[in-house]
């Protein structure tokens, strides 16, 4: 089982490592979903989600969540073949949640290269966090 921390990793580079890694077969749990970065422009980043989050019908969908952990697991699920059966198993291979659990405090947590912020005076982000908020999520 691999423990991940979130905490300053870019969302969408940090789904593909971790979709590739559920296909392997591996057992993947994310900590501290809520402080993944989102890059871009603040107003696009809340424009974008807000336009996604109204569309559909609200008796019949498409649902978009509105919690941190709920918008990491979909990112991650549009990375994976969810409708065929290999997609199905490894997506049921991940946990995220917010904040670290009891039962994974004091392992050892990763932080996957790959997904790390490659301009760190780059100040066009918002945490994952501060997102689901603006969409009304309280956490």
């Amino acid at each position: 089982m691999i423990v991940v921390d979130a905490t300053g990793l870019v969302l969408g580079r940090l789904a593909s490592v971790t979709a590739k890694k559920l296909l392997a077969g591996e057992e993947i749990r994310i900590v501290n979903a809520e402080k993944a970065l989102i890059t871009g422009g603040k107003e696009s980043i809340f424009a974008d989600y807000g336009h996604t989050r109204e569309r559909g019908h609200k008796e019949r969908g498409p649902f978009f969540p509105r919690r941190p952990e709920m918008i990491f697991k979909r990112t991650v699920r549009g990375m994976l073949p969810y409708k065929m059966g290999r997609g199905r198993d490894a997506f049921s291979r991940l946990r995220i949640f917010v904040g670290i659990p009891r039962e994974l405090k004091g392992m050892p947590l990763e932080q996957p290269a790959a997904a790390k912020m490659r301009d760190e005076s780059n100040n066009k982000y918002i945490e994952l966090g501060a997102l689901s908020r603006r969409l009304g999520a309280n956490f």
